[in-house]
């Protein structure tokens, strides 16, 4: 920007700041400059003459060069030292290599920033006494009033950290968990998870206070009949306290075990309102079942091998991954085996994972292929060549996968050519060429 411009919008800044240079004068003396920057990051309104043109992140000593370019102290003499006797921005050969303070602009810079820091700190001070205001006013009232309260109050926590920071230091997760309970209404329990599953639940306290069975109970009663915003919330809630250390194993047992939490999560997976939904159900899900072995047939018992099986083509590869991955934990069990067997789509859904998403997902699938093949060898091995499965076995073989993988699709193919009824036919579905024959 020639120096005239620059000149000109240092006239118009000043002219603007008048109002409020002299409130912040004596506030500056005890201001740090690049405290203040650091603190308001990220601030998108920065005047553009404030930016350095080197690094463009705002000056805190700019300094002008004999061309009338402005640049910030440090960021020029890095310049110097790498040889250069050019200005950055023209590229002219610098007659006078000398650098002069600017201070009219490194005035404006430091009132511009002190400003929009007390406006950021008076914000933060609303929100703490908001807070501490909400929390007195929950105390005291019932109704309408209290879920009135508690609106107010988890729209402070969505929006502000200081506000989740106030609320842990003031006792406000103990004063929100004291409103669940067997009593309590689905929309003051609502209200009241949406604030916590914003917390931080590290406390042996809020941890313990959350685990009591009244209060589980109603969690998993409101995720079956809330709304999907709040039943992703319960499964958010309850994963945040399975998460904390295993000498609470026996009351993760009960949460866990309870069928409503796992009918809950099904629906939450089949629910195609919200896009997160599903991957929130599932990875709560396979922490249930990686965790707790003796919720698999519970599991299995609901219907849930189907259901997954049905979704499987319609999901993204994160949420895939973790479908194949709960799929082969329940294939490891009897009762999983017979469940996949008996999905009429299940071989065709199965192949088509097969070096599809990623070297995790060709490992599931294979595995999930294998429990159905060891029960009807014969129904499969027809079922499986007709689905492309021999040709998506010999991509496996000649990639650059796991050994392991390799080997187990060398097995299967093997076990699907001994049990097909014709090998020519075999032969011609794996469109082999006649050396590998």
């Amino acid at each position: 920007m020639p120096s005239f411009e620059i000149n000109n919008a240092l006239m118009g800044f000043e002219t603007s700041f008048k109002g409020c240079v002299f409130s912040v004068l004596d506030t500056e003396k005890n201001m740090d400059l690049k405290l203040m920057i650091e603190e308001l990051d990220p601030i998108h309104d920065v005047p553009s003459v404030f930016i350095c043109p080197i690094s463009l992140e705002p000056m805190h000593e700019p300094v002008t060069l004999c061309t009338g370019q402005t640049y910030d102290r440090s960021n020029i003499l890095k310049w110097f030292s790498l040889g250069h006797k050019t200005c950055p921005t023209t590229m002219q050969e610098l007659w006078d290599d000398s650098i002069t303070p600017n201070n009219t602009l490194k005035q404006l810079i430091l009132s511009w920033f002190s400003h929009k820091y007390l406006v950021m700190k008076k914000k933060l001070e609303d929100v703490q006494g908001r807070v501490l205001e909400t929390l007195e006013t929950l105390k005291k009232v019932k109704g309408q009033s209290r879920v009135k309260a508690l609106k107010d109050l988890r729209k402070l926590v969505d929006s502000h950290v200081c506000a989740r920071k106030t609320l842990l230091e003031n006792d406000g997760v103990g004063l929100v968990c004291s409103l669940l309970g067997p009593f309590t209404s689905h929309v003051v329990g609502c209200e009241a998870i949406g604030i916590v599953v914003n917390l931080d639940l590290s406390s042996d306290f809020n941890r313990k206070n959350l685990m009591h069975p009244a209060k589980v109970s109603l969690v998993v009663d409101i995720m079956n009949e809330g709304t999907i915003e709040t039943k992703m919330n319960c499964a958010k809630l309850i994963e945040m306290l399975l998460m904390e250390e295993e000498n609470e194993n026996e009351g993760k047992i009960e949460i866990v075990s309870s069928l409503s939490l796992l009918v809950g999560l099904l629906r939450l997976v089949r629910d195609k309102k919200h896009p997160n939904s599903v991957l929130i159900g599932l990875t709560l899900l396979k922490k249930v079942l990686s965790s707790h072995e003796s919720v698999r047939n519970s599991v299995i018992s609901i219907g849930a091998i189907p259901q997954l099986i049905e979704i499987l083509p319609n999901l993204n590869n994160e949420c895939l991954e973790i479908a194949l991955y709960i799929l082969e934990i329940l294939s490891t069990i009897e009762e999983g085996k017979l469940a996949l067997k008996e999905c009429p789509n299940i071989i065709p859904n199965v192949v088509k994972m097969l070096m599809r998403v990623s070297e995790n997902c060709t490992q599931f699938a294979l595995s999930i292929l294998w429990a159905i093949y060891k029960l009807a060898p014969e129904e499969c091995a027809s079922k499986a060549v007709e689905a492309g499965l021999a040709s998506k076995l010999l991509l496996v073989i000649q990639s650059g996968c796991n050994p392991v993988l390799k080997q187990m699709s060398s097995e299967l193919l093997k076990m699907c050519s001994v049990n097909y009824s014709t090998s020519s036919i075999f032969i011609s579905k794996c469109m082999l060429t006649t050396t590998i024959q």
